[in-house]
């Protein structure tokens, strides 16, 4: 491609301790902007290191940080921008496209942020103690660092805004739903591409009934039919559904009345849900499955068995709201690489759907792991959050001239 024909677009996924990003080259009338490179920095203000790795694979930057060079989001957003500036010449971009957790009511779709959208993304941060905040600081970093340069927003909520009221409804009073407690969904722009990828691979699936599972220190399911978001284990906040790394999953609430009671502090308690709980409360060991493994802890064993039912009843579950099951899929951290918990999962759901696995192609994390004797197609998917937005943001950057 020539650089005339070419802009600049750079992704920017924002967590608590790191930041990814991508870089793509986007031409007019095409939907899907080209990878470039890849950046990541993590580790923020404890040990810093950032790698920029090419779409080839080529490492072009490894290098660590003292922990006061890069102490916060701000420090972090200018050292990836400047590597991944470096690597092309310090061409500038045209855009740059951020993942933010929660869109709340208002957002249903990417949008351009200023100042005021900003502001208003903020009062969701109730919602996404985790990720919102992070999410945001980058893109305060970003307009700090050139306030003329477009910057979208691509929310995780977004995906699943089509769904039906009787999908986002809770059992409280209906002008609770009116005034925006409802059931929102989340992981969306993984959802969305693994499902895209899963049709490109399998085109008569294009109007299927698809369970997938994102399963990383994050987890939740969705259920997707003809390419649709239908329902999803996630809810009002990133709390609900499946224990996740230090997250609690489902709760009875009468446990939140129970320990408000007994005289716990609101913030405590948020700390105990978001940070103490699901695998790491479980254990009493990590959070990261990959400690659980190597532990002879009989409750790492618990946790990561407790995980492996719910996510196999809440399989269920959304194959029933989807009155059928056509196929499965894995995918994120855990979902692309542990083996072992797709085994325990499937071993759950066997009876039910005639779901069989090839024990080979499991092992080695092959796109397919059904075996042939196997009622219904099992994969395996690697999600791909920053290739989805680079899309939505080339979209609106086209749509509206940004």
């Amino acid at each position: 491609m020539s650089p005339a024909q070419d802009e600049l677009i750079v992704t920017v996924n924002a967590g608590s301790s790191s930041i990814k990003t991508g870089l793509f080259a986007g031409r007019q009338g095409e939907e899907q902007p080209r990878l470039l490179a890849r950046g990541k920095l993590d580790g923020i203000g404890v040990v810093p290191r950032l790698q920029i790795v090419m779409a080839d694979g080529t490492v072009v930057k490894d290098v660590a940080f003292a922990p006061e060079h890069v102490a916060d989001m701000k420090a972090a957003f200018q050292q990836v921008y400047s590597a991944l500036k470096e690597g092309l010449q310090n061409r500038p971009p045209a855009l740059i496209g951020h993942r933010v957790v929660h869109g709340g009511m208002d957002f249903s779709a990417p949008v351009r942020v200023d100042i005021a959208t900003l502001a208003r993304l903020r009062t969701l941060e109730p919602l996404a103690p985790l990720h919102q905040p992070h999410n945001l600081a980058a893109i305060q970093a970003a307009l700090e660092h050139n306030a003329h340069l477009p910057q979208v927003a691509c929310f995780d909520t977004a995906f699943h805004s089509g769904r039906s009221e009787m999908s986002q409804l809770f059992g409280l009073p209906y002008a609770l739903y009116e005034q925006g407690v409802r059931r929102y969904g989340f992981h969306g722009l993984s959802f969305e591409y693994v499902s895209q990828r899963l049709i490109d691979r399998a085109p008569e699936l294009a109007t299927g009934k698809l369970v997938i599972a994102h399963l990383g220190n994050g987890s939740s399911l969705c259920a997707i039919e003809a390419g649709r978001s239908v329902e999803v284990t996630t809810g009002f906040s990133a709390l609900d559904g499946l224990p996740m790394g230090s997250r609690c999953g489902a709760l009875d609430p009468g446990v939140l009345l129970y320990l408000l009671d007994q005289g716990i502090q609101v913030r405590d308690l948020e700390t105990l849900l978001y940070r103490q709980s699901g695998l790491l409360g479980i254990s009493g060991v990590s959070s990261d499955m990959r400690k659980l493994r190597a532990s002879d802890d009989p409750r790492a064993a618990l946790a990561i068995d407790f995980y492996a039912y719910r996510i196999a009843q809440e399989i269920g579950r959304l194959a029933t709201c989807l009155g059928g099951l056509d196929a499965l899929v894995f995918t994120a951290g855990i979902g692309e690489k542990d083996a072992a918990l797709r085994a325990q999962v499937l071993q759950h759901l066997a009876p039910l759907f005639g779901l069989r696995i090839d024990d080979a192609a499991n092992q080695r994390n092959a796109e397919r792991i059904s075996s042939t004797a196997s009622t219904r197609a099992v994969w395996v998917i690697p999600t791909d959050e920053e290739s989805i937005i680079a899309r939505h943001a080339w979209r609106l950057y086209q749509d509206q001239h940004l």
